[in-house]
């Protein structure tokens, strides 16, 4: 019975918690590298968050873009997330 509760999605699992590669504070806007695996590669995704009056917002972006390096993909989706930011401000959480 437990092999048929996994397969259809019962039981008490919890969903999986996005692992956070890297996070910086920028213009009082936090951003987090939540990198995707695509084959051998890193696809750029993350999220935007702010607080605004008392409750976190969150925006989520992904591109399409994708490398090689970890470490490469990190700075991209920082700098996507830097670039969203200033073309977009508050707008991003409407």
């Amino acid at each position: 019975m437990s092999f048929l509760k996994s397969l259809f999605g019962g039981g008490d699992k919890k969903p999986a918690t996005p692992k956070v590669d890297a996070h910086e504070e920028h213009e009082g806007y936090t951003i987090k590298a939540v990198l995707m695996q695509a084959g051998g590669e890193y696809q750029i995704a993350g999220t935007i968050e702010k607080e605004v009056d008392g409750e976190l917002k969150i925006y989520k972006f992904i591109r399409a873009d994708k490398f090689a390096s970890k470490e490469d993909a990190i700075v991209a989706t920082l700098g996507k997330g830097r670039q969203l930011i200033k073309e977009q401000g508050a707008g991003l959480f409407r």
